[in-house]
């Protein structure tokens, strides 16, 4: 063999080593490298990434994230007392109660009233027993109950819930839990593979897979005055008893919280919604330092472009909300936003849909600043905003706002209304949507005059005397409303708040 044919030779195998070293050393870098996601309390788990690395190279492997999530998954049960009426039909009104007392206790009726009973899932997110779950899941519950993978049993603590996300965090009395950690949600791709984890049907530690099929999705089926819907859709099975369970990507990072199926028969259908991490961390937080969740309010009337509006406002694109109002005084206002602008990104997160801006914001705290791009007369600009609350200020909020609980909006009653009917004081009903005042009939236009017996002069009056009821140890918790209509006609209401 000539000299050139031997340097040939001994070129190709360098050449050889050279990328057998640069492989090696990728896989180890891959199989060491600490994935991101933190828990609730900042710690990581590399050596679970590592496993992912070695078993997912070349394929799609669902067994890591499996095992990573299924006993961090529990199986919530839950207790309601059925209501008296939906037993004999007797008025269990308590207004009806107020003035004429409990009915009397036949001798063949029992003291207590059956239990309905009732079952979802949840995801343990802390190793000392604080739990994510769904608000539909143990609303007005009167027992919760988690029984973990390992079949231990242990009463749980409504810590708080937030019915505008559907979401709600318990607290179970234990030690070195099995948890799964958060992953990004907004990071999210479309096709990308995910797993559904929980108990359908009762039947425990049950994993499903399927792809990620649409985000930012709103279906309608929260009912509170400031709801988010902005759903992790995906084709994963999910059925009755999912709810609560926990979305996991191929890594086994929480990545939602499974809360809905849309389907024609009450089972699976193919279309499963979740809310997304980034929603329910934010809201679990808040529950643990507040007690309440913290709404940031940018202040803006917005919708969805379609053709149509396209075509009559003459815009340039179908992505984007577009801003049809813009509240006084608020922190759109303030920043400079204008009638006819189409938000389209917050803090460099792009959104096409209200939807996907109502996520965006519901991340944020009253008093954090982001920075919202946004197209006005066709030019891309960008302004900093100072988000506030409900209540128009930066500061925390204390408590579920009335406007929330009685699904309502107040004004000052106009002076000649006040003189019409001779009145000193009062609040005015100017709009209702679902909620504890639309339930009782009142109707917009009904003037309060006073709340437990006590004179009304403005809406934080109302909501002092909420937040009395609310705190109290009375098991009835009830608000007495005395009003009058525009019409003269004098009404009284009794609304209970534990119902």
């Amino acid at each position: 063999m000539n000299v050139s044919k031997r340097m040939k030779m001994l070129g190709f195998i360098l050449l050889v080593v050279a990328v057998s070293v640069a492989v090696s050393l990728i896989t180890s870098y891959i199989a060491n490298r600490n994935y991101g996601g933190f828990g609730e309390q900042g710690y990581r788990i590399p050596s679970a990434y590592a496993k992912f690395a070695q078993a997912t190279r070349g394929e799609t492997d669902f067994t890591v994230a499996a095992e990573l999530t299924v006993h961090a998954v529990v199986h919530v049960k839950t207790k309601t007392p059925m209501k008296q009426s939906q037993l004999n039909g007797f008025p269990n009104d308590p207004f009806f109660q107020y003035f004429f007392g409990q009915p009397q206790q036949q001798p063949n009726q029992s003291k207590e009233l059956p239990m309905q009973e009732a079952s979802g899932s949840g995801v343990i997110i802390t190793n000392d027993g604080y739990i994510v779950t769904n608000n539909h899941v143990i609303d007005q519950s009167s027992d919760i109950e988690v029984t973990l993978n390992d079949k231990r049993t242990f009463k749980a603590k409504l810590v708080g819930a937030d019915p505008n996300t559907d979401i709600a965090l318990l607290k179970i009395d234990a030690k070195d839990l099995p948890v799964i950690i958060f992953g990004n949600s907004d990071s999210l791709k479309v096709g990308e593979w995910v797993l559904a984890v929980g108990n359908p049907f009762n039947l425990t530690s049950t994993v499903t897979a399927g792809i990620v099929s649409a985000k930012g999705r709103n279906i309608n089926i929260l009912d509170g005055n400031m709801k988010i819907e902005s759903f992790i859709q995906t084709d994963a099975a999910v059925n009755p008893g999912n709810s609560g369970g926990a979305l996991v990507n191929t890594r086994g990072e929480l990545i939602g919280i499974n809360t809905a199926i849309a389907s024609q028969t009450g089972t699976y259908a193919g279309y499963a919604f979740a809310v997304p991490s980034s929603i329910v961390q934010k809201v679990v937080g808040d529950i643990r330092k507040f007690g309440v969740t913290q709404r940031a309010v940018l202040g803006v009337q917005i919708s969805d472009i379609n053709s149509q509006l396209a075509k009559d406002k003459n815009l340039k694109t179908l992505d984007g909300a577009y801003v049809a109002k813009v509240s006084d005084q608020s922190s759109a206002m303030s920043a400079g936003v204008k009638e006819g602008d189409i938000i389209n990104n917050v803090n460099g997160v792009p959104v096409n849909s209200v939807a996907e801006l109502q996520e965006q914001i519901g991340k944020y705290r009253p008093g954090d600043k982001i920075t919202i791009g946004l197209i006005r007369n066709d030019s891309q600009m960008k302004l900093n905003v100072e988000l506030k609350n409900r209540m128009g200020n930066f500061g925390v909020v204390s408590s579920q706002a009335s406007d929330e609980i009685l699904g309502a909006t107040f004004k000052e009653p106009s002076s000649k209304l006040k003189s019409d009917l001779k009145l000193e004081n009062g609040v005015q009903i100017e709009s209702l949507t679902k909620g504890k005042l639309l339930d009782q009939g009142i109707k917009p236009g009904f003037i309060i005059l006073k709340v437990n017996n006590q004179p009304v002069n403005s809406a934080k009056d109302i909501q002092a005397a909420l937040d009395l009821i609310t705190n109290s140890n009375d098991q009835e918790k009830v608000l007495f409303i005395t009003g009058v209509y525009p019409n003269g006609k004098v009404t009284y209401y009794a609304i209970n708040l534990a119902e």
